[in-house]
């Protein structure tokens, strides 16, 4: 056989096109060349195949070798072509004779030069591309538990070129790789609680408001009050991902540069990027579209910590993904999109030497420097968060006389029995409610409905910021598991937003 026919996966966002990776081996001047819009991580495989092929025991054929990747118009990049080029260049020159027919198996592995299999990012999204197809997948067996998380596609996890060679030929049997963990058995011990949070009841129960609805929240308080500390805690009071949230959150860090951890399964995403950041690593890109911190936060927390000291660009970036909660991505060769459905926690000083407002140190800025430092917030983009709080200094006295804090637990129960409640009347959570439905399921008597009115002239509320007051009031009312909004809960929601209008 002078020609091989093997199937592999490009990686385009979260869809994986199938790549036919055609082999064939000539007589004539010993060349080997590679087509088909391969990057230049693809073309290096030439050099890793041949010693690959080589310390793996066979003799690399000296004949005219020519790859071909189809389709032609799709890029290809990343050497997890490795493993199908190898293989077809043994099989197109009769290195090695497969017992079975190759179209029933897709390949993807890159080679180190000893002939080993190293990992390769984006196993979770290639299963499930594969699984359409109804292929079983040979792969790195350091990716195979992640890929196997995709139930519909049966993989198979090996240690180096050989072992594949011997699997093709029957003489060994490689066994199907399954993910060795068990959901319902996870260890949260790892998450800080709640309970060593003296104090700060109302920023607890602003964080409570937001965890039940999934809201956005901005907390503003000098340093060392707490807002790093409490916002590392929300996670402790969350639910567990569902199965689909929990894949696309797997697959998203199975596509970036990181390696997704099957011990982590259904665990919310927490991510934290520092405030140097660049807008394509908040929401991704590059030359090949990788998926940023937004995309990464899928399903769970994006903290911005020290708000004001990102760039403007960055911060304006969040506006869309907040609303459409996806990401859309274009490049000369590429056009990406990446969901992004992720909850904003964000936390800042009060001025830009901090000290504004602090019981004990005399703030240093003037007023033109305060208004600059907030101004760095741009009005439409605090029109989108939900909750603005302010968090207070924790006096010593209080550090070492007050009681230990209510327990994460505790307060998860309240979460999760308000989002069965908002699960249960309108199959969503709050923060996902269109204006007609909030019309529809943010039910008040005519007094409720008169204050909302009072509140709206008063402040100048945009129609933005009606519709999440609104949603933050039913979000209350489902934590007093109460069937109606009511001045109370209005009387409350309105604060935080206010406090927005003030900035």
């Amino acid at each position: 056989m002078s020609i091989a026919k093997l199937y592999s996966r490009a990686l385009t966002g979260m869809s994986a096109p199938q790549v036919t990776v055609e082999v064939h081996v000539a007589s004539g001047l010993p060349s080997f060349s590679i087509v088909g819009l391969a990057d230049t991580e693809v073309r290096e495989s030439r050099d890793r195949v041949r010693s690959a092929i080589q310390n793996s025991g066979f003799d690399f054929p000296a004949r005219r070798i020519t790859v071909n990747l189809a389709p032609a118009d799709l890029p290809k990049d990343s050497g997890r072509y490795d493993l199908p080029i190898a293989l077809g260049i043994m099989i197109a020159s009769g290195l090695i004779k497969p017992k079975s027919e190759l179209n029933q198996y897709e390949f993807a592995g890159e080679l180190a030069l000893d002939g080993g299999l190293r990992h390769v990012n984006g196993a979770l999204a290639i299963a499930f591309g594969i699984g359409n197809d109804a292929r079983q997948f040979i792969l790195p067996k350091s990716s195979a538990e992640e890929a196997s998380l995709a139930e519909t596609t049966p993989c198979f996890g090996a240690e180096s070129l050989l072992e594949v060679c011997n699997f093709l030929e029957n003489k060994i049997v490689i066994e199907k790789a399954t993910a060795d963990f068990n959901s319902n058995d996870l260890n949260l011990a790892f998450l800080a609680d709640f309970s060593e949070v003296k104090g700060q009841v109302a920023t607890k129960k602003a964080l409570e408001i937001a965890a039940a609805g999934r809201h956005s929240l901005l907390m503003i308080g000098n340093p060392g009050c707490g807002k790093s500390m409490l916002a590392s805690r929300i996670t402790s009071i969350l639910p567990k991902l569902e199965h689909k949230e929990a894949i696309a959150s797997a697959s998203l860090l199975s596509l970036s540069n990181g390696k997704f951890d099957p011990k982590n399964w259904r665990q919310v995403p927490f991510r934290q990027p520092h405030h140097s950041s660049s807008a394509t690593a908040i929401v991704g890109g590059g030359t090949i579209p990788k998926p940023g911190e937004i995309s990464l936060a899928h399903g769970g927390i994006l903290f911005l910590d020290e708000l004001p000291e990102f760039d403007r660009t960055v911060l304006e970036v969040l506006r869309e993904p907040l609303e459409t909660k996806k990401i859309n991505i274009a490049r000369a060769r590429h056009k990406v999109e990446y969901l992004a459905d992720f909850q904003l926690i964000a936390a800042m000083n009060p001025c830009p030497c901090g000290n504004n407002g602090h019981p004990q140190k005399s703030c240093q800025c003037s007023i033109e420097q305060i208004n600059r430092y907030k101004s760095k917030i741009s009005a439409p983009l605090l029109d989108r968060i939900d909750l603005v709080v302010e968090v207070p200094l924790v006096t010593v006295h209080e550090l070492q006389n007050l009681p230990d804090g209510e327990k994460s637990s505790e307060i998860a129960q309240r979460v999760i029995t308000a989002r069965n409640a908002q699960h249960k009347r309108q199959n969503k959570l709050n923060y996902e409610l269109s204006n007609t439905e909030v019309e529809n399921y943010c039910l008040m008597d005519q007094k409720t409905k008169n204050l909302v009115q009072q509140i709206i002239e008063k402040n100048g509320m945009s129609a933005r910021s009606y519709y999440r007051m609104l949603k933050v009031a039913r979000t209350i009312a489902d934590l007093d598991e109460q069937e109606n909004i009511n001045v109370s809960h209005i009387a409350q929601a309105s604060q935080y937003k206010r406090s927005i209008q003030a900035k």
